[in-house]
């Protein structure tokens, strides 16, 4: 058993202790469930937890779920990334693709079939095969609504990224054809997708609507659990195909304040973290115990005006049909339904302000609905300046002279386009209020916020994007397509429904010569720029730090989080001021020691302050003559640590 000794510093002074117990939601492997498949009986996967390598990363949210293809948000996938694998996967630290779960493909003389080898000899982590008939079931559940499992998600993602493919079949064990309706020139890169991610057929039968809180795949990591709002645990997969992860414990710990997360990593008390705040940027290139990662990122941060109509896709086909009436949102605020007013916003936000000072000047204007590197971006557009004389001229002549009353619908979590949304929605109300636009602010938690905003109850949201494939398609049809105003599963929140872009982006993804494409695209932005839509912020660059002993950790461009190349490596010991509380596990040792279990410990140093969370197990050895009790259970001193 690992034991650390602890010797006094200083005498004890004082100390005050809380105990309190809060009640949260646990999703977890049941160990003790068994499985039946036709006559064979499989067992549930019993989890070891003595390994020798855990790293806690600090997250600015929560999980909404961990089922990869009905989630949108990165908090989401960034956990199942590491659980779940697709037929092919991007290359490290870009967005080209190769083979995962498939081993080879064969593409159509017509572009209409794609045909699909699979490995063999992979097992899901509940210890039943993958194979083509998981493949199938995964795609099927998502596209058929009369699958027996399709009532159990939304799969938002299907409908803009996936609705060409008319239907995937099995040829035999280990290969299948997946049959498109038409040629999609951006369909093997949107395969490497997180939402066509290959779940277990029998795990999805055990669980049922439940299964996104139990998700099994076939990834290097396992899941272990889930204390909503507090961390999801995942533990290496010993049987992975390519290997055993190199760390053993993989655990994502929500912690909303980036200040906090930045001292957890100063302390160890977590060894990564995401979306660091941009004025700490100078500190953390200082500090030689942690690492930087930067690159530019492919996403776009915006306000979304809501444009007032949706319609219900009643059919599940991801396309906007005749017999599908526009119906107003649940947001319909009619001063947003005249362009001259959303024009007048852009008119009045100072995005060069809120870059200086929201993101510390760690991203660039975004004046179109796409990173300026993609293909198709036009340049020649000019962005609206900030003129807020001009924005009250156009309220007037649209007959809002004395303005009117909004309520501005502001995330609760840092996102790679935007690192701090309370402060970018402060200066947008300031901005707006210079205009006699009155704004209330609103915020609520992370899931229901994406939930609602997808339904089309705010009247003007902040909201963003991350590419997920590399491929303009996936910003310009998925965010401004008429056929994504679906309500209830909008990714085009501000609900512009312009039917003439939605045939640009319709053309442009048939298209597989580049030039016509590029040109479609750039048409398509003219349009979007004169009505106004959106207010385009930012372009932010992804960051972040790891401590210093993290190595493999490459950042890949659509923002996506893998985690299987990661160790730690070992770092001399240090010994810090520090303060202890421990239970006791052993009162029976020589007079002048005593032994405690750490079961709830917690070590808080005075350079830097930290506070350390140590799991079950651990012992530390201590001077009686040196400790303060707590009834006859509990301990506490003021010492020197090693770790």
């Amino acid at each position: 058993m690992h034991k650390k000794i602890v010797t006094v510093l200083v005498s004890l002074l004082f100390i005050l202790v809380f105990f309190s117990t809060v009640t949260q939601k646990t999703y977890a492997f049941s160990e003790n469930q068994t499985l039946k498949v036709s006559n064979n009986t499989f067992h549930r996967w019993e989890p070891t937890l003595q390994g020798t390598q855990t790293l806690i990363f600090g997250c600015a949210g929560d999980a909404d779920k961990l089922d990869p293809a009905d989630v949108t948000d990165g908090e989401s996938t960034a956990r199942t990334d590491s659980i779940f694998e697709g037929l092919v996967e991007y290359k490290s630290g870009s967005a080209e693709i190769e083979p995962c779960l498939a081993t080879s493909w064969n593409v159509s003389a017509d572009g209409k079939n794609i045909t699909f080898s699979l490995r063999q000899d992979v097992k899901f982590h509940d210890g039943t095969d993958f194979n083509a008939d998981a493949v199938v079931f995964s795609f099927e559940r998502q596209y058929n609504t009369s699958h027996p499992y399709n009532q159990y998600g939304e799969w938002a993602y299907w409908g803009y990224m996936f609705s060409d493919i008319q239907k995937v079949e099995k040829i035999d064990n280990y290969t299948v054809n997946i049959v498109l309706r038409k040629p999609n020139a951006a369909m093997m890169t949107s395969l490497a997708m997180f939402t066509v991610a290959i779940v277990s057929p029998t795990n999805a039968e055990l669980w049922k609507e439940d299964a996104f809180k139990h998700p099994v795949g076939t990834g290097p990591f396992k899941f272990y659990n889930w204390i909503v709002d507090d961390h999801i645990t995942l533990l290496a997969n010993e049987e992975y195909w390519r290997g055993k992860p190199k760390v053993d414990k993989l655990i994502f710990k929500v912690m909303m304040d980036p200040s906090e997360r930045l001292l957890a990593l100063q302390t160890n008390a977590i060894q990564g973290m995401e979306f660091p705040d941009p004025s700490s940027f100078d500190i953390i290139k200082a500090d030689h115990n942690l690492t930087f990662l930067a690159e530019p990122g492919m996403n776009i941060g915006y306000v979304a005006i809501n444009n007032g109509y949706g319609y219900n896709d009643s059919n599940h086909n991801g396309v906007h049909d005749p017999d599908e009436p526009w119906v107003q949102t649940p947001g319909y605020f009619a001063p947003f339904t005249n362009k001259s007013v959303r024009q007048a916003i852009n008119y009045a936000v100072n995005k060069t302000s809120i870059i200086e000072n929201c993101y510390g000047e760690t991203a660039i204007v975004a004046k179109n609905g796409m990173p300026p590197f993609m293909l198709g971006y036009n340049d020649e557009i000019v962005d609206y300046p900030y003129d807020p004389l001009r924005a009250k001229e156009l309220l007037t002549e649209a007959g809002y002279p004395n303005g009117f009353n909004i309520t501005l619908w502001v995330m609760p979590v840092s996102r790679p386009y935007m690192f701090d949304p309370s402060k970018i929605g402060e200066a947008i109300q300031s901005y707006l209020e210079d205009v006699n636009i009155h704004v209330e602010i609103y915020q609520i938690d992370w899931s229901t916020y994406l939930a609602k905003t997808q339904a089309g109850e705010h009247s003007i949201c902040l909201l963003g994007w991350t590419g997920d494939n590399g491929d303009p398609d996936n910003f310009m049809n998925v965010l401004y397509g008429a056929n994504q105003c679906t309500l209830g599963t909008a990714t085009n929140v501000a609900f512009y429904n312009n039917s003439e872009v939605q045939d640009l982006f319709t053309a442009a993804l048939q298209t597989y010569d580049t030039t016509e494409r590029a040109e479609l695209y750039e048409e398509a932005q003219v349009i979007i720029h004169e009505d106004a839509p959106f207010v385009y912020l930012a372009h932010a660059n992804q960051h972040l730090v790891f401590r210093q002993n993290v190595k493999g950790f490459i950042m890949n461009p659509v923002g996506r989080m893998f985690f299987y190349s990661v160790e730690i490596t070992e770092i001399p010991h240090e010994t810090k001021n520090a303060f202890i509380v421990g239970k006791i596990s052993d009162r029976t040792t020589i007079d002048d020691i005593i032994v405690f279990q750490v079961v709830k410990i917690r070590i808080i140093t005075f350079n830097p302050f930290n506070v350390t969370l140590y799991t079950s197990g651990e012992e530390f050895t201590i001077l009686k003559e040196h400790l303060g009790f707590i009834g006859e259970r509990y301990i506490f001193s003021f010492c020197k640590i090693q770790n």
